[in-house]
């Protein structure tokens, strides 16, 4: 009795400095916040050296701000970013400080030019109009823009750089991950980079909306034959990171899948993805909270927080148990406490037999989240589940199912998922 309590309390404790790092985490994201609105054209003058604006000061958001690659539509329950505490690893902190230097003279020599329809243009910040900004994060702002030596109209996510070495290495793993999956057709597609002393301006192929987006606007779920092969796409996009690339993503949720009208269904974000050593991630320095695996919020092994793409794995079934019911399964909790004890207590949410899904779903969903990670399955032996194989081969005409929602239904009211002023009201639905 007296083991349990200890145990007990703590694992609570573990919680609480979770809960603490994210509320410093927020704190951190409202000031950078509050820095792009302090720089907003409408408070200031402009920097000489920028043609793009930054985020509009307290303007409301038009209907075309679905179509950004990092699109994130508002939260009745927003997605807060989740920094685990790192293991004191001196070497390997240096070794990783060491590796964002690198990069950044590796970008350095590639941007200045964007690669278009296989043609490749010199490119200036003055040579993106913008037409108008389509998202906001923490990260930073995201713009529909049109790259004036040609007229394509593009989007455009600005970041700011900054001396922080987090912030810089978030940067760097989502520029350096887009660049190198020019070859996989369920990534975001990236046209190249600009990098300026201040900002960071990474152009890439404007898609329609998010799955997050589009549930809001259905007020509803989403229809299996669409998860079937959005899961497809989801499911090759992680294999191709993993393999080609050696990288887990670890921030699989709805608003970083993508749509668009012609059917495309393709994976962005790559900001706060990992590199595998020994297909392991041996940082626990990023993920969401709403939809991260049990393994990483209560490593079996604390001394080891390791974990591998199977992390990743149960990410995409809480997605599509979310998309499928039009609900957060994690319901009625108003802090991360809250959201992250009954992840690692309760039984993992499943998909209502009421709602008449296809067994081979169910079991698919119930096979990604399954609890030990050790029985979990991987890649490889997901491609081989029966709901798998039977949307690699079943023609859905995805594009004409898109492009009714778009014309049926309105955009919310505000696309500002990422922004800090719903903080307060967590996961709250």
């Amino acid at each position: 009795m007296v083991l349990r309590f200890f145990k007990m309390s703590s694992l609570e404790q573990r919680l609480s400095r979770i809960e603490e790092k994210l509320k410093q985490e927020n704190k951190e994201a409202r000031r950078r916040i509050d820095l792009s609105i302090d720089m907003s054209p409408q408070r200031s003058r402009q920097r000489p050296t920028l043609q793009l604006p930054l985020a509009n000061d307290g303007g409301s958001r038009s209907s075309s701000s679905e179509n950004s690659p990092q699109h994130h539509s508002y939260p009745s329950r927003p997605r807060n970013m989740l920094t685990l505490p790192t293991p004191p690893y001196c070497l390997q902190k240096s070794l990783e400080n060491a590796e964002i230097d690198q990069k950044l003279q590796e970008i350095m020599k590639q941007t200045g030019y964007l690669k278009i329809d296989g043609q490749r243009y010199p490119a200036e910040v003055s040579d993106l109009i913008n037409e108008e900004e389509i998202g906001s994060g923490t990260c930073g702002q995201v713009f529909k823009v049109r790259f004036k030596k040609t007229g394509h109209v593009i989007a455009v996510k600005q970041m700011r750089r900054t001396g922080n070495k987090d912030e810089n290495k978030r940067i760097l793993m989502d520029l350096d991950v887009v660049l190198k999956s020019h070859d996989c057709p369920y990534i975001i597609q990236c046209y190249g980079a600009i990098v300026t002393n201040t900002d960071v301006f990474i152009a890439m192929e404007l898609m329609g909306t998010c799955a997050e987006k589009l549930k809001k606007r259905i007020q509803g779920p989403i229809p299996e034959r669409i998860l079937g092969k959005m899961t497809v796409a989801i499911v090759k996009a992680l294999l191709y990171l993993k393999e080609k690339h050696g990288v887990i993503h670890r921030d699989v949720k709805p608003s970083n899948i993508l749509l668009d009208d012609k059917g495309q269904i393709k994976l962005c974000d790559f900001g706060i993805s990992g590199r595998l050593v020994d297909s392991k991630a041996k940082t626990r320095s990023a993920g969401c909270a709403a939809y991260m695996a049990p393994e990483r919020i209560d490593p079996p092994d604390p001394s080891k927080p390791d974990y591998d793409i199977r992390a990743d794995v149960w990410s995409l079934g809480i997605s599509l148990v979310e998309l499928a019911t039009g609900q957060f399964p994690y319901k009625n909790c108003k802090t991360d406490f809250e959201v992250l004890t009954k992840v690692l207590q309760e039984d993992p949410p499943l998909l209502p037999l009421s709602m008449g899904f296809s067994l081979d779903f169910q079991s698919f969903v119930k096979d990604c989240l399954t609890k030990d990670h050790r029985k979990r399955p991987k890649y490889h032996k997901l491609l081989e589940h029966s709901f798998i194989r039977r949307y690699e081969v079943l023609e859905v005409d995805v594009a004409g199912w898109f492009q009714g929602v778009m014309e049926r239904t309105e955009s919310p009211r505000s696309s500002q998922c990422y922004t800090q002023h719903h903080l307060h009201s967590l996961f709250s639905r």
